[in-house]
């Protein structure tokens, strides 16, 4: 049975989903921008095999907001195992949620096993682009972020009344484009919506997503894999998303960065997942419950 519960994690309330059962417990974190909502049908994919339980990271959906570290993200996580009673949980995470889970792992060598689907920073530096000219690099580095200052400036922002209705029209048609459940969907996109003063904004707030790039553009995974000593599998995407298409020669060497990282690191396997984007949990989600599972099942 699916429970729905708010958890005290000291600083704020931590909004969590538990999917029942008395399988081995796994965490399911979601990207940054998401909510646990977007995480329901790979976890009802798990499910046969996991107890699932997936949390509103903060600053999400209807978890509490405060500041943005990585300490904080990480003591959030520790909040949910201890008020949830999961013993040695599994962690598996998307994005933002596969970087704080190869964090996790880092710090937590007892963990059963970890999974990062595609939870890798963004490329910041020409050496993250192996393969291009580094003049090319950098200005498509500068062009490129000066998409996300974009997408930063626009975050928070107040929706007015009368453009909520086309909005949801137009997240059910990215749902059927894309052939994710409409329905789930559709609760990811609502569950971010915050109501305040009869005026309604999308979560994450301006602040929130500020703070997150910012950890995101700064931190360095090479020395966190080489620092972790539990199960880690890293899945990695074989192609670009529509969106990324007008920097497809940057994302494509960035994917080789990411292969290459992923060889260096000696305790880590990585999978190459194919005809896979960064949407790879809606795009192939019962693909991703059985790679998850096997390689969870190989470390007991």
């Amino acid at each position: 049975m699916i429970n729905d519960r708010l958890i005290d994690a000291g600083e704020l309330p931590l909004a969590v989903r538990d999917f029942g059962g008395d399988k081995p417990p796994l965490l399911l974190l979601h990207g940054a921008g998401g909510n646990l909502a977007h995480m329901t049908t790979l976890a009802r994919a798990l499910r046969p095999q996991h107890r699932v339980v997936t949390v509103d990271l903060r600053g999400h959906g209807r978890s509490g907001d405060g500041p943005w570290t990585w300490d904080a993200a990480l003591g959030d996580l520790a909040a949910v195992t201890v008020q949830m009673e999961l013993n040695r949980p599994a962690v598996v995470g998307h994005s933002l949620g596969g970087i704080i889970a190869a964090l996790w792992a880092q710090r937590h060598p007892e963990t059963p096993g970890v999974v990062s689907l595609d939870g890798n920073p963004p490329p910041t530096r020409p050496e993250h682009l192996p393969g291009l000219d580094p003049e090319k690099a950098a200005g498509e580095l500068a062009r490129l972020h000066s998409v996300f200052d974009v997408i930063e400036a626009t975050a928070g922002q107040v929706i007015p009344a009368d453009q909520l209705p086309d909005l949801v029209e137009r997240q059910q048609m990215a749902a059927r484009d894309m052939g994710a459940n409409e329905k789930v969907w559709i609760e990811g996109f609502r569950r971010n919506l915050v109501h305040v003063d009869g005026e309604t904004s999308i979560r994450p707030s301006g602040a929130a997503t500020a703070e997150m790039r910012a950890l995101m553009n700064s931190v360095d995974l090479g020395p966190v894999y080489a620092a972790t000593s539990c199960p880690e599998l890293v899945v990695l995407p074989t192609r670009s998303l529509p969106e990324q298409e007008p920097f497809a020669e940057l994302y494509a060497a960035h994917r080789r960065f990411l292969v290459e990282q992923a060889q260096a690191a000696p305790n880590l396997r990585y999978l190459q997942l194919a005809d896979a984007s960064h949407a790879m949990v809606i795009e192939q989600p019962a693909a991703l419950a059985s790679i998850i599972t096997d390689f969870l099942v190989e470390q007991r």
